[in-house]
């Protein structure tokens, strides 16, 4: 993973106004003049300004401390995750690979020049400590296509290791003296607002390359994004708001940021079901294509999330036996497993990120909520087919659920509350996208799906470690070693199983007595 730094800072506009003496702010005991540097940034982009659309920014920049490539991706109003990366004439691979879900096919080359005289100031404590840094720049953009403004501004940015509530006492300093926030989140930001009306390349929302596949000719529309009112608009906001999901969580897992694969695939499923579930508001013909493609990255994100979760297990597995069961290189054979998996498995994950497909995959997405396959029921009301939806996907829960239990233990079990568990994620998913048209009932039916969900897939989980742990004792025993502590171990796992196939009566009596559609 790359090293990020967490910027926090806030700006001001300076006007007509000098920086305050800060000596009065609580805790800081000096001010240290540390001379004015004078830095020159060229803030890179698409045609379109696709990054800066996502307040994202990408920059090359000379002159100060930190001379190089600076990528910055918002976390909150004021905080930043700034990515570094040396001096170069082009804009470094790894951090283009980090905005490809933005960026896609276009290319990245300069939109704005900023030359800052910045004039700073240390704050420090008692001790010498920095507690913030504060800046006055004298700022002049040039926007490359045509357009200049000028403006000077001051910053605050805290340091490592200062607590955050340090910057309000600051506030407060600087507010006294007559300054006030600055209306732009970053000095790019500002530069685009002060130079687009002369800029020779008008600015556009980004096209998509490619349309939805075999989409017919249809009559009804998306309304603008605004409060979703018809049945349509509520299926696009789930669909929209999964698809950004995608697009934002692409640089955390190029980066191995932990749980950033499995929120991924949990977005391309919710894309998936959703195209499933709501078939009489969307058109399948154009949205079955698209589900294809979405199966096929949840199963390449599975390779890594599957792994990591059975790692997980089995390592808690065998750390509650005592040390006397533990026969041969156990702990080492199982680290060695879930290592190389995981390697591999990230490794092909991020190849997946940068291959056609999926990049396709977005493109189509985009073109899909661009021009909606709608169908007649999708300008109703939501209440009646969102609701027949719902109904439909419970209903085919519990006839899966029925059967399992109709079904004495064995392999046909386990297959069925397999199918029971997705046929859950989806209903589940459904009624996350009607929750905010149905309410409650919707509301009860997700949380009345997560308690299934979570029990069957205990269930899987414990079929899918049993199956590991027969390779891994196979691979022990004709290695010569021990194959008892894996043998306890899937007998655990299998009484895992019975406990979970006990409870499932219960549990699904209480979800059906907590589900009114």
């Amino acid at each position: 993973m790359a090293d990020i730094k967490r910027e926090v800072e806030r700006k001001y506009e300076s006007g007509d106004k000098g920086l305050p003496d800060l000596t009065g702010v609580p805790g800081v005991e000096s001010v240290v003049d540390r001379g004015v540097a004078h830095l020159d940034a060229l803030y890179y982009d698409t045609a379109d300004e696709r990054l800066a659309a996502a307040s994202l920014t990408l920059r090359r920049r000379t002159g100060g401390s930190d001379a190089g490539w600076h990528l910055k991706f918002p976390v909150a109003p004021g905080v930043r995750d700034e990515i570094h990366a040396p001096l170069s004439d082009t804009v470094p691979e790894h951090l283009a690979r980090l905005v490809r879900s933005r960026v896609r096919d276009a290319e990245l080359s300069p939109v704005v020049r900023l030359r800052s005289d910045r004039d700073v100031r240390h704050l420090l404590d008692g001790t010498g400590r920095l507690l913030a840094e504060v800046s006055v720049d004298a700022v002049r953009a040039e926007r490359l296509t045509g357009g200049t403004a000028r403006w000077t501004e001051i910053e605050v940015e805290l340091a490592d290791g200062t607590d955050p509530a340090f910057l309000d006492k600051v506030d407060k300093k600087l507010r006294k003296a007559g300054l006030r926030p600055s209306d732009s989140p970053s000095k790019l930001a500002r530069a685009l607002a002060e130079t687009e009306s002369a800029a020779t390349t008008p600015r556009s929302a980004p096209a998509p390359a490619v349309a939805p596949a075999a989409a017919p000719k249809r009559k009804h529309r998306s309304r603008p994004v605004g409060k979703p009112v018809t049945a349509g608009d509520h299926v696009l906001a789930y669909v929209r708001a999964q698809r950004d999901a995608l697009v934002e969580l692409d640089p955390a897992v190029r980066q191995g940021v932990p749980d950033s694969v499995h929120r991924m695939r949990v977005a391309t499923r919710r894309l998936r079901s959703t195209f499933r579930s709501f078939r009489p508001v969307l058109d399948r013909e154009a949205t079955d294509p698209v589900a294809v493609d979405l199966k096929w990255l949840a199963a390449e994100l599975g390779l890594e999330r599957d792994q990591e979760v059975l790692a997980e297990r089995l390592r808690s597995d065998l750390d509650e036996l005592p040390e006397a069961l533990v026969h041969g290189p156990v702990h080492d054979r199982l680290t060695a497993w879930a290592e190389a998996g995981h390697s591999g498995a990230h490794s092909e994950v991020t190849a997946i990120l940068d291959s056609r497909r999926y990049l396709t995959l977005l493109d189509t997405l985009d073109a899909l909520l661009a021009d909606p396959p709608l169908r007649k029921k999708a300008a109703a009301k939501p209440a009646k087919p969102l609701t027949k939806a719902l109904r439909k996907d419970f209903g085919k829960v519990s006839g899966l659920v029925a059967r399992a239990l109709d079904l004495p233990p064995g392999h046909e079990r386990d297959v069925t509350l397999h199918e029971a568990r997705k046929k859950t994620k989806r209903a589940r998913y459904a009624a996350e996208a009607a929750g905010p048209a149905l309410g409650a009932p919707a509301e009860d039916l997700v949380k009345n799906m997560k308690k299934l969900q979570s029990l069957l897939g205990d269930h899987q989980d414990s079929v899918m470690a049993r199956r590991t742990l027969r390779e891994l004792s196979a691979v022990a025993h004709a290695a010569g070693e021990s194959a008892f502590t894996y043998g306890l171990l899937h007998g655990h796992e299998e009484r895992r199983a019975e406990i979970v196939e006990a409870d499932l009566p219960e549990t699904w009596k209480s979800v059906r007595k907590g589900t009114a559609l």
